[in-house]
């Protein structure tokens, strides 16, 4: 689904090719050291940095999610993200819309209702707060609807699937329905690359991407140099090899009916979907 649209703050904003959306890490403690922005200003310029090189979307987060990360009070989170939230806005405007990743109502209420943040990126799908999937409906925001079990801290034991790629589209299938009832509109579906997965379970649901289409959602592809690289590779997320091995990544979600990549590294994603667009329009031409 490589046009799709949203509705964000009451306004149409239409995708006609893949977006990249750039990682904004306000959090001391990311996986990958050299996202991690410790004040308003590395904010402010990171993300003007990402806009330069392609970004058309945001994510903004404040809670690491990765592996075993220690949990972060709500009051540490909210505070952590009101001064970056504004920071964004302030260095580049309100065209582009600006996702807050958290899995807590208050924030998403506070950010999006308050702060000028557009969307709500949820790594629990509505589980880890009773009151998300409310929130959002009172918000009339676009949602992120992402699989995982479990939390960052136990996520990693809850892998036993039968057929892993089937068992998350039912998942979020059901959960897509629940948020159709309290009549939320715009929804992306995320199957959580590296969250509860195994290595193995991760390609294989790269490979079987395509049943993602059965939902009807722009589906979002979430790789940046995760260890279901680097375990292969036997490299640090920071290394070239991990970049490399991404765009890869990102191709292959591409080819595969990916409508947004979030990554931390715009500039090699946004060549990417370059290059897969003007392929796409070389096929396209060739056939008319």
């Amino acid at each position: 689904m490589s046009h799709f649209s949203l509705v964000t703050k009451g306004k149409l904003v239409e995708f006609s090719r893949p977006v990249v959306m750039g990682i904004l890490n306000a959090t001391p403690d990311s996986f990958y050291s050299a996202s991690r922005l410790a004040s308003e200003l590395e904010v402010a310029h990171a993300a003007e940095r990402m806009v330069l090189e392609g970004a058309g979307m945001l994510d903004l987060g404040a809670y690491s999610s990765r592996p075993g990360a220690a949990d972060v009070p709500p009051e540490e989170e909210l505070k952590r993200l009101e001064t970056a939230v504004k920071a964004v806005r302030k260095a580049v405007g309100d065209d582009i819309p600006l996702s807050i990743d958290t899995f807590r109502s208050l924030v998403a209420l506070k950010a999006v209702g308050e702060w000028g943040a557009d969307i709500v990126n949820d790594i629990s799908g509505g589980e880890a707060d009773s009151g998300m999937f409310a929130a959002v409906a009172e918000l009339r925001c676009p949602y992120v609807l992402m699989h995982m079990r479990g939390t960052p801290a136990t996520m990693q034991t809850m892998t036993d699937y039968g057929d892993v790629t089937s068992e998350v589209v039912a998942w979020l299938s059901h959960r897509l329905r629940q948020l159709e009832e309290l009549a939320v509109a715009d929804i992306v579906v995320d199957p959580g690359f590296g969250f509860a997965k195994t290595t193995e379970q991760n390609y294989r649901m790269l490979a079987e991407l395509r049943q993602f289409e059965l939902l009807g959602r722009p589906l979002l592809a979430g790789m940046s140099r995760k260890s279901m690289i680097t375990k292969v590779l036997g490299c640090d997320s920071g290394s070239g090899a991990a970049l490399a091995a991404t765009t890869a990544l990102n191709v292959l979600a591409l080819e595969r009916g990916a409508s947004i990549l979030r990554v931390h590294d715009v500039e090699a994603a946004s060549a990417a979907v370059e290059m897969f667009v003007k392929m796409e329009n070389a096929l396209h031409s060739e056939h008319t």
